[in-house]
């Protein structure tokens, strides 16, 4: 009886080796190891995953880039929309799953697997955006979890490899971190507690810059094109140039707390410098350059948006609706948004537009007006304040009587 064989969503962290290990040697299938890389690893990093990926041993090991794929289709709507979770995080790894899954359906399709895995446990929400898009894009097809089947620990886990012969830096193992374009997610002992932050060499970047920067990002049509007088014709150039200069400074820590795909509280430490740069500057010059009903809709689509992705719905298409109003709102976000970096923060100090609404040939705010006079301020205010005026005698009658 032939062998079946399994494509396994792979990053070379602990859960993942376990899961090789577990399904070719425990569970005899042909795996097939597969890394959808959203710009978190480098050409160095990628070949030193392969290597490992056959010396657990895998069949064949594929590296699969989808950073482009991820900016194109998800990433700019995120800026379009200022999208971020509970006005905090900026769904670094929960928008990625759902382009590391697709890749992962995909590649099964093309090699015809029986079965398709990845290492997500039973308390997260990886293992519901995995399984959707599997569920949609390839249905009939087993899906396959180890850690959360078994319930495992990572003690267990350990113990496990290390009775496979497996060698490894377990110091490394206590953290669990997942690295993208769109910033990287920290797991650990201190974010399983409501009181604990992660200690400052939990994080990948560690500040090495003491002065201050000034650097200016020119935004055209809302998508990221430079930074200071250097262009990009591809934004995803520029978001990680702009990472490598930010994550010198160590900006953009912080502990996201919020509602679980599976109805519980989920806690989880990130680091983000681009992406919140990108988006708080991105935000300032659309005040400036849209009214404020655009502004409105866009907040409550814009965080709609982010919930649906947070989720594991990327495919609903109501998601491409929302897409098109959001680009189509993007026109006139032209323009330089100037920012200061420091050690663990930054400042949004400005912009520089030909769309800017707050130009003084019609006036300053608290200063001079050109629009209007005195005597139309009066009579709009007493126009607008006439209702609650009827209201408030309506209700003062009733009470006397």
């Amino acid at each position: 009886m032939s062998k079946k064989t399994v494509v396994l969503a792979y990053s070379g962290g602990l859960d993942t080796s376990y899961c090789v290990k577990y399904l070719a040697e425990d569970k005899g299938y042909i795996v097939h190891s597969v890394l959808v890389d959203t710009g978190g690893f480098s050409k160095n990093e990628l070949k030193k995953v392969e290597e490992k990926a056959y010396q657990m041993g895998v069949t064949r090991h594929e590296s699969i880039k989808a950073t482009d794929e991820f900016y194109r289709n998800c990433i700019k709507y995120l800026i379009f929309g200022n999208t971020l979770r509970n006005n905090t995080y900026p769904l670094s790894v929960s928008a990625e799953r759902v382009f590391q899954a697709k890749a992962i359906a995909e590649y099964a399709k093309k090699i015809d697997a029986d079965a398709v895995a990845h290492g997500s446990t039973g308390a997260g929400n990886d293992q519901v955006r995995f399984d959707m898009i599997f569920n949609i894009m390839i249905p009939g097809v087993e899906i396959i979890t180890p850690i959360r089947d078994m319930k495992l620990s990572r003690e267990q886990e350990i113990e496990y490899l290390k009775s496979k012969g497996v060698e490894m830096d377990w110091s490394k193992t206590q953290y669990s971190i997942n690295q993208g374009i769109w910033g990287t997610s920290v797991g650990g002992k201190e974010t399983l507690t409501s009181d604990q932050t992660l200690p400052n060499d939990a994080y990948p970047s560690q500040c090495v810059k003491d002065e201050a920067r000034t650097i200016k990002l020119k935004f055209q049509k809302g998508e990221l094109i430079g930074l200071d007088e250097e262009l990009f014709k591809n934004p995803v150039d520029a978001i990680q140039k702009l990472s490598t200069i930010a994550s010198e400074y160590a900006i953009g820590r912080d502990m996201h707390i919020g509602d679980t795909i599976i109805g519980i509280k989920g806690r989880v430490g990130f680091e983000a410098a681009a992406p919140l740069i990108i988006l708080k500057a991105h935000h300032m010059l659309e005040k400036h350059v849209l009214t404020k009903w655009q502004q409105y809709w866009k907040e409550q689509l814009g965080s709609w948006y982010g919930m649906l992705v947070h989720e594991g719905q990327f495919l609903e298409p109501v998601l491409r609706n929302v897409e098109k109003f959001l680009e189509d709102t993007q026109d006139h976000v032209t323009g330089d948004v100037i920012v200061k970096l420091e050690p663990y923060r930054f400042t949004t100090i400005g912009i520089n537009s030909t769309y800017d609404l707050m130009s003084s040939e019609f006036g300053s705010y608290g200063e001079m007006h050109k629009g209007f006079t005195g005597e139309d301020v009066k009579g709009f205010s007493k126009m607008l304040s006439n209702q609650v005026m009827i209201y408030n005698k309506v209700k003062e009658s009733n009470e006397q009587s």
